[in-house]
């Protein structure tokens, strides 16, 4: 579980790019860039998802599972640059298919 301070510290960098936000969710945190799903904090790591774009982005990074039974996801090194992080979070949101609209 990622606790406030783990949280505060994350957001710090995370929070510097626009169109980025966090909800959380049962005792953790989804990562959304322009409203859609694109990583999260688990555990106090930034994971974000497995995309063709992450990979391409981060070659050295480890995979991780975000809790039990998960897929795995890609650790994001902090700190890092806000104009790279801009730049991964957008090539990430590209390749996220929108949200279904509900009926």
């Amino acid at each position: 579980m990622t606790t406030k301070e783990q949280f505060a510290f994350l957001w710090a960098q995370l929070g510097t790019v626009e169109g980025a936000c966090c909800r959380a969710m049962m005792g953790e945190y989804i990562l959304y860039y322009e409203g859609r799903v694109i990583g999260g904090i688990y555990d106090g790591r930034v994971l974000v998802k497995d995309l063709p774009a992450a990979r391409r982005l981060l070659p050295q990074a480890e995979y991780r599972l975000p809790y039990p039974g998960a897929k795995l996801m890609l650790h994001l090194p902090l700190p890092a640059e806000p104009a790279w992080l801009a730049a991964l979070f957008a090539a990430l949101a590209a390749e996220v298919p929108p949200a279904r609209k509900k009926k």
